[in-house]
């Protein structure tokens, strides 16, 4: 009797140890994920019951997304990705919303759009009294002697009349000014700034710029292109500290626009120094790596003039530095914008008779930059806003590709804004990639018809369809600081084309899609700079950068084109809110 107890309480404790692990709910959730084949990984989290627009047209929706280590292992409905979930899988439902790959904005200045948040804001000022008081205000807060900076004013919102020097003087008697145009192609000094720059009546104009004159031929304090270097070489360098915040700054306000990746052409504008480029990013980008401050991908563009030294370090480190800074290649300048009356046209301005632009670099330089930086295996990107400017720059790249032999270089063109007759169709037979701006229509479309006159702006402006039935690649983006970054603004503006106080679209037929809008903000922005095998599409081995919208119908998105921002993440982690 006594033996038979024995024998029973021992199984029954062993009984118990062996089972006591199936109380816990952790053992169940470890005994599932050990059932997931060894050639899977349980993911790191689920996003499930959503719109998921993919931009990978083998796959275009989705219900539900796996992540894991920040990549994306799968894309499909929700039971598919069963298989995925283990012990510590996170799930995310989405109640229906919509989903999109993280943003890539195409052309930005990054740091400079950091700098400018801090700087004196006219974007958007409508009265000349209201550029006085905001510039005489940052005066009244600034030491004496010290720069007074900022920017983005735009004379078309006040009727067209230009600045000068002489609105402010009087509030800045002790500070030496400069604020540029929206366009970044011209600014306005003070009178103490042009004095200190050495800009005299006698001042003569430098190749690819000009010195704005009154009937006296007094200089206005307005410069234009290259002729801005006059005042741009007196200001003092901002220091590093000031510029490692500009860019934190700057891409903290991206992810809150649902962007996680940008093409950083950096402080790069005629006139600037090219070693602000490689400045920024020995200071600024290989700190921040090196870090960990990283928050956001950014492939950078160094000014053409230095394509060996890019060269050099490609051929070292290769095309990526790390997962969040990639080296896309180099960028020069043909003409100017329409704004300044600096873009380089056929046909002279309508409104100034006696101009027909500006080219900023001269043909045999721009011809040898570009076939030198296209030989070295550099992908090349040229701003061109005129039709001239732009059929100067296809025939360049046509020529360059004849006389180097054919590889896959894609090469660019920055803003494309206004083309002649024929050309959009010239951008898909070569391969052009049509780097454009949305938002830009916004502020010109007034301006066009009055510079160029109806005819020509209306044949000719923003042909973003035309290009795209082409067969170019046409990627999105903003020229942000010039306007602000903003992809889902963007967006609709290139769905809509409706001007500020119009009631109908400029140029109907122009208008894109809700898909092809999508398209050229996501994978082929990510194809316009040779990414596409990383970031641009909700697909299999992507980095996971996707961000979550505030609407979940699609119908009123397609129709619509609004919605807002709620949630960016960036490699599988939340990035903001």
């Amino acid at each position: 009797m006594n033996r038979f107890i024995v024998i029973s309480a021992s199984i029954a404790i062993f009984l118990s140890i062996l089972f006591f692990p199936l109380l816990n709910s952790n053992y169940w959730l470890k005994w599932r994920a050990s059932l997931i084949p060894s050639t899977k990984l349980a993911a790191d989290l689920i996003v499930k019951n959503g719109v998921i627009f993919t931009s990978d047209p083998s796959f275009p929706f989705a219900d539900s997304m796996a992540v894991r280590d920040g990549r994306i292992l799968r894309v499909g409905n929700y039971s598919s990705l069963q298989d995925l979930s283990g012990y510590g899988t996170k799930e995310l439902n989405l109640e229906g919303k919509i989903v999109v790959p993280g943003f890539i904005d195409s052309h930005v200045h990054l740091i400079f759009a950091g700098l400018q948040m801090a700087r004196v804001q006219l974007g958007g000022v409508n009265k000349k009294n209201e550029v006085v008081r905001l510039v005489k205000e940052a005066a009244l807060n600034a030491k004496k002697g010290s720069w007074v900076l900022g920017g983005r004013w735009n004379n078309d919102l006040w009727g067209g009349e230009l600045p000068v020097a002489s609105w402010i003087d009087e509030v800045t008697p002790d500070n030496p000014v400069w604020i540029s145009r929206m366009d970044g192609h011209m600014g306005l000094a003070n009178s103490k700034a042009l004095k200190l720059a050495g800009v005299t009546n006698s001042s003569k104009d430098p190749n690819g710029g000009k010195i704005m004159r009154n009937a006296d031929g007094e200089p206005t304090g307005l410069l234009i292109e290259t002729a801005m270097e006059l005042i741009l070489a007196r200001i003092p360098e901002v220091s590093v500290d000031e510029r490692r915040e500009a860019m934190l700054r700057a891409s903290r306000f991206a992810l809150t626009r649902g962007v996680t990746a940008v093409v950083d052409f950096g402080r790069y504008f005629p006139g600037a120094p090219v070693e602000h480029s490689w400045q920024d990013f020995s200071d600024v980008y290989q700190w921040a790596d090196s870090s960990g401050k990283m928050i956001i991908r950014v492939c950078l563009f160094f000014p053409m003039e230095t394509w060996s030294r890019l060269y050099d370090l490609v051929h070292k480190a290769g095309h990526a530095l790390s997962n969040w800074i990639y080296f896309g290649g180099v960028k020069a300048f043909a003409d100017g914008s329409l704004g300044s009356n600096s873009a380089l046209f056929h046909e002279p301005y309508f409104d100034e008779p006696h101009n027909s632009g500006l080219q900023v670099v001269e043909f045999e330089n721009l011809f040898n930059m570009t076939m030198s930086s296209d030989k070295s295996g550099l992908q090349v990107a040229i701003h061109a806003i005129g039709d001239k400017a732009n059929d100067m720059i296809l025939a360049i790249y046509e020529s360059v590709a004849s006389k180097n032999g054919k590889r896959d270089r894609r090469f660019r063109i920055e803003h494309v804004q206004h083309l002649a007759p024929g050309t959009a169709d010239r951008f898909g037979q070569q391969g052009i990639v049509a780097s454009v701006q949305p938002d830009h229509l916004l502020d010109d479309a007034d301006v066009a018809i009055r510079k160029l006159g109806v005819d020509r702006a209306e044949k000719g402006s923003y042909l973003f369809k035309s290009l795209l039935s082409s067969n170019a690649l046409l990627a999105l983006g903003s020229d942000w600081p010039v306007t602000s970054i903003y992809p889902l603004h963007a967006i609709r503006t290139a769905m809509k084309r409706t001007p500020p106080g119009w009631e109908n679209a400029w140029i109907p037929s122009e208008r894109l899609s809700l898909n092809d809008a999508l398209i050229a903000h996501t994978i082929s922005a990510a194809q316009a700079c040779f990414l596409e095998n990383e970031i641009g599409s909700l697909s299999t081995g992507k980095f996971a950068d996707f961000v979550i919208l505030s609407t979940d119908s699609w119908d009123d998105f397609a129709s619509e084109g609004s919605a807002s921002v709620e949630v960016t993440y960036v490699g599988g982690v939340q990035a903001y809110p």
